[in-house]
């Protein structure tokens, strides 16, 4: 017989309605009892009635909390202790509860109602909010959600009190019997159908390892609902608790897994996004072998007992529910998205995210052997390698839905008896472009093609061979054709039928359900072709071994993009891609207007290399006819070149020119601006968001002037027209008190503030007080230059100017090192007087063939026109964007030279700051590449790849509406 609890027993208690009592009689209650005049506002419930009292200025003072009648006092006492305990255990999180007495004792009553008898109590209220909805939650904060699940298990283990001993219908230990029970109520029998058959699924996996799952006290509801947040600047950090009404004792396990399912009803959730929840628990209580197993079984039949339990409210209430019923919808979502992936899979997941060991794989326990009738000369077989590191996928040939089969049938002619691509390496070849979600390029099995037509059959071992066509067809006897692609698995004869490729999110669970057909057919010995092999799986912890390694090796100061950055080590066009084969859009690198992987450059600079690579001293034609055809796209009179390694040396030098043409030391600069690392770029250069101490720091000799920013400067919208005058007065300051500047240096285009326009004119009056007090105008075109803008290929000549002297770099090499200083010959010959001038590899024969190889592209491929006409229509679509997300405040820019600024009010122009850098990581999680710019790194830097195609602007666009919609 079944021992009957203390406490509340869902099974013996039948239907549960929720209280209903009027607000005004609540509200008389309150006043009586707690002697409080407060208005109030109905909070959700399933099976309590709950309130907000605010006072009559609208403060909240408490959560009034109506405990469903059929929980007795002990249980309450039981979760007020609770949530005393975790708060006691844990003095950093916020804990609702309950307001207490003169005494200390937390204060409950019970009051005589409309309905009875009822214990009410008045519970501290919270702000900030909890994760309640279906806005995307960031990794950080479902981390932190785990963190806060952690703390409660530790807090609670060893708790122990009467009032846990009760019987609910959330406690999963008895989830097997809640779905026997309610599923009958669901109204849709498809539906029914799939949730009584995962949870009986789940649950027999569970049981398999129940004797060895520990049980304590758990608060048993910690989810999005029930977790309260800090928000900061639109960022929320989950730093508290409340509602203990479902305190009990259960499978420590479990408060785990109710918390990471309701992570999946969130915009962009899958199975996968928990990880980072279940890390932060493992860290703080680590998870044994066997909780590793039950884990996301557990996770199903939360689903499952949601699913039912939901519907069942509803019917109960009669509609009166709205909590209830509006919850349906979301519920079946985390059920759904539960068994999207099969918890063998998501096991394995798990247990490789934890590097906690579970029973070996079919793998290594299979020992099957293939044979194939009448047979191969295995050692002869070539094996193929269409991975990112493979020559055959270059120049974009991974997009050639023909490539596999082309290089298979190249191999057979050649001789051999078959061709063969491995398992588990991630293939370049399946990957997709514009995709929101990774693409299923890790393949669990062989694919083979063999010469002539063959049988193929296992030999012993314990696992499933299975055999498809091309299409995904069984082979049902195993009876391969000559030269046809076959698909060859071995896996596990007791586990789900497994795709030949999946997503790398999820290759380490399939592929432990998996052996190796190439092994068993004698083909794997040699090792794998790709250097990459086997990392599908985890191309998350090989990205993050390489940081180490870099931080290890690499000074700290030389930073990279993102946290947890992706392993890049391929990029083709306007896309770069991951290890694991993901296909992000490149937004943000100017350095490359060609694109990645250009193949006329590549051939050129190999060629070179082959060839001579030595330096300008020497007498060779690159080097000539690179300065040439640089020197012809210079506006009269500058005819003149040097050339440099990069963009911070063309600045330098372009500095101690005009150093040297005028034998002064002062230098104009703007506020605001980036030019470079070494000495003098970087003396000119003010960013903050590059050097917070950079306005402390600038030698004496430099002197900035304001940002001549239209949109947030000191003078905006009409009166930017004051910066220019302003300027020249300061000019002539200078000049007047014995310091004349040897030169005024800026972007012609602000790029570093956001891609934003100079005031009309603005070049045309400084350049000309510079002049006047006898220094040279230099114009930085290190971004703006090589026709980004669109419609002129300098950006000075968007100002109707000719500067002096002409800083120029990263697009000049399309990413190999060159840049280059143009100037009259009258200003560069007085640079003599500073001795003479060299660079090793400025000018040497390959960059100079490199910059020849980016200006026939840039002549051939029209990328000037394409910055204009695909930089319009990109412009035009973020402005449409702009009228319907408020957190946009402009988008700046021309051509491909675009800024989209993020404020919290476009009123006060308060920047956007950490929205902007969230935005950019979620805007990775769904395949593009982007990174903030300006002081005040809230500006989204848009300068991609001169080759941007309207397809890719349109899925920039979509991801980042997306975002704004869904939520970072």
């Amino acid at each position: 017989m079944t021992r009957r609890p203390a406490g509340f027993d869902f099974f013996a208690a039948g239907e549960l309605p929720a209280p209903a009592l009027p607000v005004d009689e609540v509200a008389g209650i309150v006043r009586e009892r707690w002697g409080l005049d407060v208005v109030l506002d109905a909070l959700g419930s399933q099976q309590d009635q709950n309130f907000l009292a605010r006072d009559s200025a609208g403060a909240p003072v408490g959560v009034v909390k109506i405990t469903n009648p059929a929980f007795t006092s002990i249980e309450v006492d039981a979760q007020d202790h609770a949530a005393s305990r975790i708060a006691a255990a844990a003095p950093d999180l916020r804990i609702a509860t309950t307001t207490r007495d003169g005494e200390g004792t937390p204060r409950a009553v019970v009051a005589d109602t409309s309905e009875g008898p009822l214990a009410m109590r008045l519970l501290e209220y919270l702000p900030g909010g909890t994760l309640t909805g279906s806005a995307h939650l960031s990794p950080a904060a479902i981390a932190r959600m785990g963190e806060l699940t952690g703390h409660a298990s530790l807090a609670l283990a060893g708790f122990d009190h009467p009032g846990l001993d009760r019987v609910l219908q959330w406690d999963l230990r008895h989830a097997d019997r809640v779905v026997e029970l309610l599923a009958r109520h669901h109204p849709d029998p498809s539906k029914r159908a799939l949730v009584t058959d995962a949870a009986a699924r789940a649950w027999a996996d569970v049981q398999a390892v129940a004797a060895d799952l520990p049980i304590q006290a758990v608060h048993l509801d910690l989810t999005d609902d029930n977790v309260v947040c800090t928000t900061e600047h639109g960022i929320r950090r989950p730093d508290g608790m409340i509602d203990f009404g479902d305190v009990t004792s259960s499978w420590a396990v479990s408060e785990l897994a109710i918390t990471i399912s309701s992570v999946l009803h969130h915009a962009g959730a899958e199975p996968a996004s928990v990880l980072p929840a279940v890390r932060a628990f493992h860290a703080l209580r680590p998870l044994s072998p066997a909780e590793v197993h039950a884990l996301w079984p557990l996770v199903v039949l939360r689903g499952a007992v949601l699913v039912v339990s939901g519907e069942h409210q509803v019917q109960i209430d009669a509609g009166a529910n709205a909590y209830a019923a509006a919850g349906v919808e979301r519920e079946w979502r985390i059920f759904e998205r539960a068994v999207s992936v099969p918890s063998a899979v998501m096991t394995a997941v798990i247990a490789d995210a934890l590097a906690v060991d579970l029973d070996a794989p079919i793998g290594a326990a299979a020992a099957s052997r293939l044979t194939v009738t009448p047979g191969i000369a295995s050692a002869d077989a070539v094996r193929l390698d269409v991975s990112i590191t493979s020559d055959d996928v270059d120049a974009g040939a991974w997009l050639d839905p023909g490539l596999e089969e082309r290089l298979a049938l190249a191999a057979l002619d050649a001789g051999a008896p078959a061709a063969w691509l491995e398992r588990g390496t991630p293939r370049l070849s399946a990957s997709r472009l514009h995709s929101a979600a990774s693409a299923v390029t890790v393949p669990t099995g062989i694919d083979v093609w063999f010469a002539q037509a063959q049988q193929v059959a296992t030999v012993g071992g314990e696992a499933r061979l299975v055999v498809e066509g091309a299409d995904g067809a069984l082979i049902l006897d195993g009876a391969v054709p000559a030269r046809t692609r076959a698909r060859l698995r071995l896996e596990d004869d007791d586990g789900p039928r497994i795709p030949h490729l999946v997503r790398p999110e999820y290759a380490a669970g399939w592929l432990r359900l998996t052996a190796d057909p190439a092994v068993a057919l004698g083909l794997g010995d040699a090792g794998p072709a790709s250097a990459l092999a086997n990392t599908g799986g985890n191309a998350a912890a090989d990205a993050a071994r390489l940081v180490a390694r870099r931080d290890r090796a690499f000074a700290e100061v030389q930073e990279h993009y993102y946290d947890a950055p992706p392993r890049i080590e391929r990029g083709w066009r306007e896309h770069l891609v991951g290890t694991d084969g993901r296909v992000y859009l490149d937004m943000v690198n100017n350095v490359t207007p060609l694109g990645h992987g250009h193949p006329g450059l590549a051939a050129a600079v190999a060629k070179q290399l082959r060839t001579l690579n030595t330096n300008s001293r020497f007498n060779y034609g690159a080097v000539v006819e690179f300065s040439e055809r640089l020197a012809a796209l210079a506006p009269d009179p500058l005819d003149t070149v040097f050339l440099v390694n990069s963009g911070s040396e063309a600045t330098d030098l372009a500095i101690r020119i005009a150093m040297a043409a005028t034998g002064r030391r002062d230098v104009v600069s703007l506020l605001e601006a980036y030019h470079g690392w070494t000495y003098a770029s970087d003396a000119v250069s003010t960013s903050t968001a590059d050097n917070p101490n950079a306005l402390a720091t600038r030698p004496d000799w430099v002197h900035a002037l304001d940002a001549p920013n239209p949109f947030r400067g000191i003078h905006r919208g009409d009166e930017a027209a004051r910066y220019a005058p302003e300027a020249a007065a300061r000019i002539r300051e200078l000049a007047a008190s014995d310091r004349p500047p040897a030169a005024f240096i800026a972007e012609t285009f602000y790029g570093n503030a956001g891609g934003i326009p100079l005031p009309a004119g603005y070049l045309a009056e400084v350049y000309a007080a510079v002049r006047e007090a006898g220094g040279l105008a230099i114009a930085d075109e290190v971004q703006a230059g090589y026709g980004r803008l669109g419609r002129w290929f300098w950006g000075f000549e968007q100002q109707g100017v000719v500067p002096d002297v002409i800083a120029v770099a990263k697009a000049a090499g399309n990413g190999y090192p060159l840049g280059a200083v143009i100037t009259t010959r009258e200003i560069a010959a007085r640079y003599r007087t500073q001795g003479y001038f060299f660079s090793s590899t400025g000018g040497s024969p390959a960059s100079s063939v490199a910059g020849l190889a980016v200006l026939d592209a840039f002549r051939d491929e029209r990328l000037q026109r394409n910055a204009a006409d695909t930089g319009a229509y990109l412009k035009g679509r973020l402005e449409a964007l702009a009228q319907r997300h408020p957190l946009i405040g402009a988008v700046h820019g021309l051509g491909l030279y675009l800024g989209v600024e993020f404020v919290r009010d476009r009123a006060t122009l308060e920047p956007a700051t950490e929205e902007t850098a969230a935005i950019c990581d979620r805007l990775l999680t769904l395949g593009v590449i982007m990174q903030p710019t300006g002081d005040h790194q809230n500006v989204l830097k848009v300068k991609p790849p001169l080759v941007v195609t309207r397809e890719s602007a349109d899925f920039f666009v979509d991801m980042l509406d997306r975002v704004l919609d869904e939520g970072w």
